[in-house]
């Protein structure tokens, strides 16, 4: 027999369903596959709660009672007092539509007969038998390690159950969504895909955020960024470009929304008259994937988490960073003057700013100082101090770094010694440009935090897979 089919009473062979699919499903013999997520068991009637990737169904199974109203020996609801949470079954039963019924206004009958081994002691144990009902895949511990109230550091060390909850299951649709509409604008967009490798030689960012790692007799590097790599991919003649892919920081940040390792979404395109070519692909792709999510998920969402998607409108505002320190000033807060950046502080204020003025959840803050931007920003004909570069901030925090790349090998040579480094220790990265190169630009953004202040999260752990810190490799 399929491992997705059980034989119902009949005699006939009822294929899975999804419990999303029930509402639209015909009132008959049904057979869905779950984890237990409640048992209600009641003295007259019994009532499980089955939940699988797609939603929850409630199973109900009454007792069965003799004309003198003594209890009668029942295989089925000994198996349901025995049912632990978390157990996987397969249910099968007769679908009924109830509008009654809270939980999807509909609810399966059981049929009479049990499929599992019960042990002489009544317990059940995993197995498959024959000819029943309940099909038990996997029987969990009773006592479960975490609850509702558990703290984000104890779920995280059980991070495959405090998955099972609703909340995470959503967080993951909506992440696969959100990388989906990406990926369909890049690919309608005639945008290449490239997979860099993610162990160097060198740096591709700052060499105190580099893990080393033993690399056979040597040493290699993990990637911080694919940024060298996918300027290779300009001269290349590949055009335009984007990855997805994980990205390395050995930066011993202990808070809400850094990681050592993240994914990062990244693109590169040539032929670019300025960085504004690239803030303008950078609006179009968020707007295309924020459209996705509230069109997909916008219902589920209010109803979990109490938000509305808002689609941003293009173009994002545009601030320049002197402008954007101004403006946070006169709102009663100064950036640390030897700061050339703009501290969170000073984000969360311009971004309350650009709400209460534009109406607005996105601000890209532009021209950069050369001081605190990589050797390969361009930077400003006029003003060799700023550079052709932008920060994207969102909600308050910074998800996205662009610019426009230097192209012209003598420049970047010169820009590479104005930063102390070594031009020949670069020599494999400069070589890009001897051959001749378009001009080109890009951006690298973070895929969780997006997700994270997408969804109002606090904590950008509650919206990673697994997460790693500087403190955490497992699970």
């Amino acid at each position: 027999m399929s491992p997705v089919a059980t034989r119902l009473n009949s005699g006939t062979v009822s294929e899975r369903t999804l419990i999303k699919n029930l509402a639209a499903s015909v009132d008959g013999p049904v057979s869905v596959s779950g984890w237990v997520e409640t048992v209600r068991d009641q003295k007259k009637v019994q009532f499980v709660v089955l939940r699988d990737e797609s939603g929850a169904v409630q199973l109900v199974h009454p007792r069965a009672f003799g004309e003198d109203g003594a209890p009668l020996d029942d295989a089925v609801a000994d198996a349901i007092s025995a049912l632990t949470q978390g157990t996987f079954l397969t249910a099968a039963g007769e679908l009924k539509h109830d509008e009654r019924v809270k939980l999807g206004g509909v609810e399966i009958k059981l049929a009479d007969v049990i499929k599992d081994r019960v042990s002489e002691d009544g317990a059940i144990t995993d197995g498959t038998g024959t000819d029943g009902v309940l099909d038990i895949a996997s029987v969990a511990i009773a006592e479960t390690p975490i609850a509702s109230d558990s703290g984000i550091d104890k779920r995280m060390d059980w991070r495959f159950l405090d998955l099972r909850r609703p909340e995470q299951n959503l967080i993951a649709r909506v992440q696969t969504t959100f990388e989906h509409a990406l990926r369909t604008y890049w690919v309608e967009n005639d945008f290449v895909e490239i997979h860099t490798p993610k162990l160097m030689a060198s740096a591709s960012e700052s060499k105190a955020e580099l893990f080393e790692v033993k690399y056979f007799e040597g040493k290699a590097f993990l990637a911080q960024s694919p940024q060298f790599f996918k300027q290779m991919s300009q001269p290349a003649g590949f055009g335009k470009v984007f990855e997805v892919g994980p990205a390395f920081r050995a930066d011993p940040s202990f808070t809400s929304r850094h990681a050592t390792e993240f994914t990062s979404i990244d693109s590169e395109v040539s032929w670019i008259d300025s960085h504004e070519d690239v803030m303008t692909l950078h609006e179009n792709l968020l707007v295309a994937g924020f459209a996705a999510v509230k069109a997909k998920h916008g219902e589920e969402l209010k109803a979990l988490f109490d938000i509305d998607v808002i689609v941003p409108s293009a173009p994002f505002p545009r601030i320049p960073l002197a402008e954007a320190k101004r403006i946070v000033a006169e709102r009663g807060y100064e950036v640390p003057r030897h700061d050339d950046d703009m501290d969170p502080e000073g984000e969360r204020q311009i971004s309350a700013y650009v709400a209460e003025t534009f109406g607005h959840e996105f601000v890209f803050l532009t021209d950069y100082a050369s001081s605190i931007r990589p050797f390969y920003h361009m930077r400003h004909e006029d003003d060799p101090g700023l550079t052709k570069s932008y920060d994207l901030i969102f909600n308050g925090v910074e998800i996205s770094t662009g610019a426009q790349r230097e192209h012209r090998i003598e420049v970047l040579e010169a820009q590479a010694r104005d930063k102390g480094l070594d031009p020949e220790e670069l020599d494999f990265y400069l070589d890009f440009f001897r051959y001749g190169v378009p001009p080109h630009g890009g951006f690298g953004m973070g895929l969780s935090r997006v997700i994270m202040l997408l969804l109002h999260q606090t904590n950008l752990r509650e919206v990673t897979y697994l997460f790693r810190g500087p403190t955490r490799l497992l699970p």
